[in-house]
């Protein structure tokens, strides 16, 4: 069964930068689709982006575009979460999670995915 853990959270003052590492388990890590999604304090999970099998095809949500950078290393089973440009607003936890048989359709919603990590918290002070 596949597991993910998300690693690199921290505390970041407004206008610094974090990545965010996912590790998987599994063999099979390159048949999955990956998605970062976040949540904060009272507030619904909300997508931050996704990335293909491959990672030759990235999706980000209006909020981080332009920010934030999705990545993946198949070689290490390891998808990342370049952030850059932080804005207090972007305080969660930040989770990642994984499908085989995501579209571009469903990629950000968080009820398709199977495979979820416990998350990592991402604080960004003004």
């Amino acid at each position: 069964q596949v597991q993910l853990v998300e690693s690199g959270g921290g505390l970041v003052q407004a206008g610094g930068s974090l990545r965010l590492s996912c590790a998987a388990s599994g063999r099979t890590f390159s048949s999955y689709g990956m998605g970062w999604f976040r949540q904060a304090p009272g507030k619904e999970r909300e997508f931050v982006g996704a990335i293909s099998r491959s990672g030759g095809r990235t999706y980000y949500a209006d909020s981080v575009k332009g920010r934030f950078t999705i990545s993946r290393d198949n070689a290490k089973n390891t998808v990342y979460l370049q952030m850059n440009s932080l804005k207090p607003e972007d305080t969660a936890v930040y989770y990642c999670a994984g499908d085989r048989f995501l579209t571009v359709q469903n990629l950000g919603v968080a009820n398709e995915y199977d495979y979820w990590g416990q998350g990592t918290q991402v604080t960004v002070s003004s």
